[in-house]
């Protein structure tokens, strides 16, 4: 599932595997293979990054997952 912001600020989660199709002109638009499609703020890099980390935990195993969720816990105030 990958977080995603609605042109009114509105967030929604979305199911990764639905996505058919990003575009951006200029807004981004995500069709989903059951024919909806949603304009969103996130850019069309943003939104591929949220799908890579969405396969990726699906392929990794759940102790990869925990130890990365970790890290980014760690690594998140050093960011602020």
């Amino acid at each position: 599932m990958i977080e995603v912001t609605r042109l009114n600020g509105q967030h929604l989660v979305l199911n990764g595997d639905q996505i058919e199709r990003i575009e951006a002109n200029p807004d981004t638009l995500i069709s989903l293979s059951s024919g909806r499609k949603l304009m969103v703020l996130e850019s069309v890099d943003e939104l591929i990054e949220k799908l890579i980390a969405y396969r990726r935990r699906l392929l990794l195993s759940p102790e990869i997952v925990a130890v990365e969720r970790e890290y980014e816990q760690e690594a998140l105030p050093m960011l602020v």
